[in-house]
Parts: structure tokens; C-alpha cells; sequence
């Protein structure tokens, strides 16, 4: 079947077959689309757009192993979205608040030329902040895992294995359990989206789990490391040290400090 010229290269990823099929329908109804393929799980998913390169992918939410938002994550930033969901309070209110189209099952065909037609409009503009997206859309508020593209490899990293983060540029190192991995986002906005009483950002380019935290160690007059429990050691600059001393006095949990050595601040 031959497509118009300009037609949306579209990728349709659901786990429900059913759910698959009435969108695929009801998008070649609406002609001026070129369905690229169907995806019943996130892993195929990522896979499909990296091969086929699609302008707009309908991607559904609640999907077991990756959801809708992780799958989102590991896409080309180029590749348009439109989430298709059940009603979910949460996501509903994430989506109005980053200005994020979003289609509710079942979908009515006259919503999803409306989805079209505002892909069209988007095309070649950048997108929302997924990992910010993702987090509020969830009930707790914060992300509970992280999601990485480790060379063909998908690594899923739950949050509380997550030890300490470093920036590097445009990008961060997650350390986890001895290794290490590489994602494309900001430290900025991994920030925002982890839980500020279990990380803390201590330096302008590291965040730490508070539980990984053995001692407090001073370094100079305005400085100190924080020594992990696995002997890492990392900068924690006045204002991280501000941050690390609310939390634990708020806990009733005194400052780590080597024996014998009191604290500077006090």
C-alpha cells in the first residue's frame, strides 16, 4: 500500500493485542500515517525505533517490564510521543502540568486525528523532560528505578541499589554495587527526580545515597569527603554539608564523624 507523500512514519508499542489492533485500525482510517510496526513490550520497542527511525510512536504506560516512560527515555529525543493510557490520576496530572499529549483508552478516532494533526505541528521540536515527566506522574512523586542503555544491553538500576552519581558533562555515571554506568541526563534534573531524604546532592557534580555514608571526614577549613561504606571517598562542598546536616538532625541522627573528632561546624 503506497503512502502519501509527507505521512507520519508512526510505531504503535502495547502489550494488549486487542489494544494494538484498534489503534492500527483506526489510524488507517485516518489515512496519512505510515504504521511502521507493533511492539508489544518496551524492550522491542526501543529496538524498533532505533532500527526504523519513526517520526511519532503511541506508546502505552502500564506495560510490564519497561513501562511507557522508561521506554520514552531510551528513544532519540527527535522521535515524537503520545502516550496512550487508562485513566490514571497521576499520569493525568503529570501530562497537563509538562505539557505532554496523552490519548485515553478507548481512543475516540476524532482525540486521535487531533493527535496527529498536533504531531505534525511538533515535529522537529524538542520534547519534555522525560526523567521529571516520569517521576511526577508516579504516586510516591520519585523515581524508583533508573533505566540505561548499556551498549545493545537495557540495564534496569533500582534506586535503592544506587550508591552515588557523578556528572560528567551532559551526562551521569550511576554507581551501583561496584560498577558503573552511563546515562544521557543531567545531574540537574536526576535531581528533581530522585527522593530528596534518601539522595543528596553534595557537590555540584556528585549526589550520594544518605545510607552509604560511613563517616564525615574534615578536608580543610571549609571542606570534607564523605567516606562511603565501601571506602569510596567524595568531595562535599559547604552547602552539600548544609544539606547532609538538616536531614540528619531532622532524624535525630548525629553526624558520622571519625572518633575522636568533633565537628568543626559545631
Amino acid at each position: 500500500m503506497s503512502q502519501a507523500p509527507g505521512a507520519l512514519k508512526v510505531l504503535i508499542v502495547d502489550d494488549e493485542e486487542p489494544a494494538r489492533s484498534y489503534l492500527r485500525r483506526q489510524l488507517q482510517a485516518l489515512g496519512s500515517v505510515e504504521i511502521l510496526g507493533e511492539c508489544a513490550n518496551g524492550f522491542a520497542a526501543v529496538k524498533a525505533a532505533a532500527e526504523r527511525a519513526p517520526d511519532l510512536v503511541f506508546l502505552d504506560i502500564q506495560m510490564p517490564k519497561l513501562d511507557g516512560f522508561e521506554v520514552c527515555e531510551l528513544l532519540d529525543p527527535k522521535v515524537l510521543v503520545v502516550f496512550v493510557t487508562a485513566y490514571d490520576q497521576h499520569a493525568l496530572r503529570a501530562f497537563e502540568i509538562h505539557a505532554v499529549d496523552y490519548l485515553l483508552k478507548p481512543v475516540p478516532a476524532e482525540r486521535l486525528r487531533q493527535a496527529l494533526d498536533r504531531a505534525r505541528a511538533r515535529l522537529g521540536r524538542p520534547g519534555p523532560e522525560i526523567l521529571a515527566l516520569s517521576a511526577s506522574a508516579r504516586p510516591g512523586g520519585f523515581l524508583e528505578r533508573l533505566v540505561v542503555k548499556d551498549g545493545a544491553d537495557i540495564v534496569l538500576v533500582p534506586c535503592d541499589r544506587l550508591d552515588w552519581v557523578e556528572a560528567q558533562e551532559d551526562y551521569v555515571a550511576l554507581h551501583s554495587q561496584g560498577k558503573a554506568f552511563l546515562k544521557n541526563q543531567t545531574i540537574a534534573s536526576l535531581e528533581a527526580a530522585l527522593d530528596p531524604k534518601r539522595f543528596v546532592r553534595i557537590h555540584r557534580s556528585t549526589i550520594v545515597a544518605l545510607d552509604r555514608i560511613a563517616q564525615i571526614h574534615p578536608y580543610s577549613k571549609d571542606d570534607r569527603l564523605a567516606v562511603l561504606k565501601d571506602g569510596t571517598r567524595l568531595p562535599i562542598s559547604r552547602t552539600g554539608y548544609r544539606k547532609l546536616r538538616a536531614l540528619w538532625e531532622g532524624a535525630g541522627i548525629s553526624v558520622p564523624l571519625p572518633p575522636d573528632d568533633p565537628d568543626p561546624a559545631t
